[in-house]
């Protein structure tokens, strides 16, 4: 999706945050943007935002929990309804939860889930069809994370929703190229965000019998003091993502600082295999499963730049 002037983007937790910065880079390139956001304040304060410069007339907010698959569909329908139809979908709206296993309970597991993976379910289940419908083509970007590829100790929930993102854009990257749609798994680092603050947003029916709420305010107060200058800000993070989308990447890196630890992952696997011949007979029946082409192909891209 190289061209991106005229063109709708649809950006969950785009109120602030990296969502924000993403809509901005997005502006910026000529683009109309709906901003979506469960937090009405964030859109106000985004909107005042575009207003100052100018841009008002290019961003349409709606306030929306992503969890909530009726108020989805409305929100598709507001959308194009105020601009038309859309060619790339952000799905970045994310939550922090963190604590040990040992702590966590069936509440902490559903309010995370829920949010960090089928929010993203959410809004591909609801855009694709619409997407697919004008047959113009786009782009799908998935916020997971660098906890999903290094996972971070004490959280679980956030790293097994990360990780599960990165496999379903990997999924849907081959399943929707023939539609000339492109998926990215976008893996930020640390960015100068607002996201510690979340677990003031967890529902009533999620603060039952949870085992991380007590861990989660000290975390919230812990991120707010560790957050400093060489941490990303939203704006280079945004032109990140929009580079990655015209260059349709499978994977939206941000931090040179992980390389080597994510070798060291890949390493650990390769030198987890037996050491012994490959059954040649068992190879040639289950090639499906040795091997993707979308590997390959995102390393001749990146070897081409």
């Amino acid at each position: 999706m190289n061209e991106l002037n005229g063109r709708v983007a649809f950006v969950t937790g785009g109120g602030s945050g990296i969502g924000l910065g993403i809509a901005m880079a997005c502006v910026n390139r000529g683009m109309n943007v709906v901003l979506a956001d469960v937090q009405q304040e964030h859109l106000d304060g985004a909107l005042s935002h575009f207003q100052t410069q100018g841009q008002g007339q290019r961003v349409h907010a709606i306030r929306l929990d992503v969890t909530d698959r009726g108020a989805y569909q409305n929100a598709a329908s507001e959308t194009e309804g105020a601009f038309g139809k859309i060619h790339l979908l952000c799905n970045n709206a994310g939550i922090d939860i963190a604590g040990p296993f040992k702590q966590c309970a069936y509440a902490d597991w559903d309010w995370g889930l829920g949010v960090l993976l089928n929010g993203v379910v959410n809004g591909i289940l609801t855009w694709l069809p619409r997407i697919l419908k004008h047959g113009e083509g786009g782009h799908i970007v998935n916020t997971a994370s660098m906890a999903g590829v290094i996972v971070v100790p004490n959280c679980s929930i956030y790293n097994t929703a990360k990780a599960a993102v990165i496999a379903l854009s990997e999924t849907l990257r081959s399943e929707l190229a023939p539609d000339n749609i492109g998926v990215s798994a976008f893996c930020p680092g640390p960015v100068l965000t607002a996201i510690g603050d979340s677990s003031r947003l967890r529902p009533e029916k999620y603060k039952k019998d949870s085992g991380l709420l007590a861990y989660e305010e000290q975390r919230r107060q812990r991120m707010a003091a560790v957050q400093s200058p060489p941490w990303m800000s939203i704006e280079e993070c945004g032109e990140r993502v929009l580079r990655g989308v015209q260059r349709n990447d499978l994977y939206i890196f941000t931090h040179r600082e992980f390389k080597e630890g994510v070798a060291e992952r890949m390493e650990a696997m390769l030198a987890s295999f037996p050491d012994e011949p490959i059954n040649e007979r068992r190879a040639k029946e289950i090639p499906y499963l040795t091997s993707n082409p979308i590997f390959k192909e995102t390393i001749r891209a990146a070897m081409g730049r």
